[in-house]
């Protein structure tokens, strides 16, 4: 299998899309001037000397987040079923191994196409993060990716950054990372794909601050494409970075740009949603489609796409990191393929969209669709490998220094309970570094999608196994949250613990991670904010007195009543710490050491009833 680079497809698009108060009629004239990836045609026949119908390959993936390099531990892992039954953890992902999985895919496709569904950035690695993302840009034009929609970490640096990975120029901070041959300081070029945000609007034009459509099209080949992030984005993300904009609902906006295309010709629609579900089963290639009990998806999608109207023809989807290729009907009870391909580019979806020349649609009964692994054992892509090496040395002073030890692997991710082993280490690393700014500190709680990545005891350079370096805490928490300190109330404490499994987030609960002391109960067999037993809650063995006051630490993002969970928004005497990464490595450095190297909490302070 070769993995040398491929020519860059004809017709590449180096037209810079859209600024943040571009009009709806300034957008139109983008998407005419934006010429689309070009194939070959099918061979002749047929009137016209064309087939009537032709097969499209659109190949997706969806929440790469700058994994450049292939991810640690359980995050590097793909489930897959095997024959018998039985299931095998496959290692997956890495750009090296995604472009040649990609490029390999396309071969022997003329009418090929690369969609994404958010997240290609934010929550990244060092190697990229260190760097504000501009390596996996990079990355991605190299990749030949066409077209992708924002999701809600495209916003972790607010919108005037968001813009900037799309038209290029180098950071307002940190300036230029890169120099040129001449040894001057190298403009960084910015996304040769278009972003699309058709559901996010400036609040005071209330015009969408990127592109909402975008249009493949070679020799009369027409496919449309939709780009939306979750309604939600506000709920998930820091409230500096969508200040000054409105997010929109996912089906009305689909619907109204599919509407629009619609008048324009283009029969053939591609919604690109950074939304998703929860499949049944954690295995990639299981049959969602099949009536047998460990199948189907539930969640956010479903709803969505049975909401979207019929003129779209499938879905790709994320935010969920799930894998799943599933039918769900839509408005007029038709089958239509929803997609996501789990994230780090460990996987991808190819599918087959069957274009009728004459109607100008798609052949709905023809989709077909597979998610695929980006297996390590192909050969990696030569272009990839040369970015790679090239970030990573401007990068390796600050990634390779040690910052503690630990004995065995942590895990954070894909821990498979709502409270990870990892999460109760970085809340006790919070609550030490809030009582080093106030000895009244009482306890301390961490996002659970704060979390992305384990820490994995095997060296993954020449640091030697059990080393945590910075790039690897790093890699964990990437976001530069400060560690606040806020009062809240007993009453506030047990309303923000219920939150975590009702209103908003009683589909999708998020289970805040607990520092030492902090204890209860969470019995699933029950439905919303019951699943929290209130006489359960206990700091240090005493329960919660509601009318008393208790300082806590946690991290800006819920100090501002992030992830659904707005009482923790409402504490008082506020006081800001360090950031969090800065907490949990001093924390590594002053409760670690080569010969005694910290262990695995036991991640039993939530009892969890099924």
């Amino acid at each position: 299998m070769s993995a040398t680079p491929q020519p860059r497809r004809p017709g590449r698009r180096a037209t810079r899309v859209l600024a943040a108060a571009a009009s709806l009629a300034t957008l139109g004239a983008l998407a005419a001037a934006l010429p689309a990836s070009a194939g070959q045609d099918h061979a002749d026949g047929g009137k016209g000397g064309k087939k009537r119908t032709v097969d499209v390959q659109l190949l997706s993936f969806n929440d790469f987040h700058g994994n450049l390099q292939p991810p640690a531990g359980s995050s590097g892992q793909v489930t897959e079923k095997q024959h018998d039954g039985s299931e095998k953890k496959i290692d997956a992902g890495g750009v090296e191994y995604l472009a040649t999985s990609l490029r390999t895919a396309r071969k022997a496709h003329p009418y090929s196409v690369t969609a994404a569904a958010g997240d290609l950035i934010g929550a990244s690695p060092l190697l990229s993060g260190l760097f504000h993302d501009e390596p996996t840009i990079q990355a991605m034009n190299k990749l030949d990716l066409d077209v992708t929609s924002v999701g809600n970490h495209e916003f972790d640096e607010g919108a005037k950054e968001l813009a900037r990975m799309q038209n290029g120029g180098c950071h307002p901070k940190d300036g230029c990372f890169e120099k040129d041959k001449k040894g001057k300081p190298k403009k960084f070029e910015g996304a040769d794909y278009p972003y699309l945000a058709a559901n996010v609007t400036n609040e005071k034009t209330g015009k969408p601050i990127l592109k909402p459509y975008w249009v493949w099209n070679h020799k009369g080949v027409k496919v449309g494409f939709i780009g939306v992030t979750l309604e939600g984005t506000p709920d998930i993300v820091s409230a500096e970075g969508i200040k000054g904009l409105k997010f929109h609902d996912e089906i009305k906006t689909v619907n109204k740009y599919a509407k629009i295309l619609d008048k324009q010709g283009v029969k053939s629609i591609v919604t690109l949603i950074h939304e998703g579900g929860s499949p049944a089963s954690q295995t990639y290639n299981y049959d969602c489609d099949s009536p047998g009990a460990g199948d189907g998806i539930s969640g956010p999608i479903t709803a969505i796409a049975k909401g979207i109207t019929p003129k779209v023809d499938a879905l790709v989807t994320g935010h969920t990191h799930a894998a799943y290729v599933c039918t769900i009907p839509d408005p007029s009870g038709k089958p239509r393929m929803v997609t996501s391909a789990s994230s780090y580019g460990k996987l991808y979806t190819d599918t087959t969209l069957t274009y009728d020349r004459r109607t100008k649609d798609i052949v709905r009964t023809s989709v077909k669709s597979a998610n695929h692994v980006v297996s390590r054992a192909q050969a990696k892509a030569p272009d990839m490998t040369s970015l790679i090496n090239r970030w990573d040395k401007l990068a390796a002073p600050i990634a390779n220094r040690p910052v503690g030890y630990i004995s065995a692997d942590i895990p954070g991710r894909g821990a498979g309970v709502p409270e990870s082993p990892l999460g109760d280490l970085i809340a006790d690393a919070q609550l030490a570094h809030a009582k080093s700014l106030d000895p009244e500190a009482d306890l301390a709680l961490m996002n659970p999608g704060g979390i992305r990545s384990d820490l994995v005891h095997k060296a993954s350079g020449s640091e030697g196994d059990g080393v945590v370096t910075y790039g690897e805490a790093f890699t964990v928490q990437p976001f530069s949250n400060t560690v606040n300190l806020v009062d809240l109330t007993g009453a506030q404490l047990v309303t923000a613990l219920k939150q975590q499994v009702s209103g908003a987030n009683e589909a999708s609960p998020k289970i805040l991670q607990v520092s030492d002391g902090l204890t209860y109960t969470l019995d699933l067999t029950k439905s919303g904010a019951e699943r929290v037993v209130t006489d359960s809650i206990k700091l240090n063995g005493k329960a919660l007195d509601p009318s008393a006051t208790y300082r806590v630490a946690l991290n800006a993002f819920l100090a501002g009543g992030g992830d659904g969970l707005p009482e923790l928004g409402k504490g008082t005497k506020p006081l800001v710490g360090a950031d969090d990464l800065k907490a949990f490595n001093d924390y590594l450095a002053a409760n670690s050491s080569a010969d005694k190297p910290i262990a695995p909490p036991k991640a039993d302070r939530i009892t969890i009833v099924k």
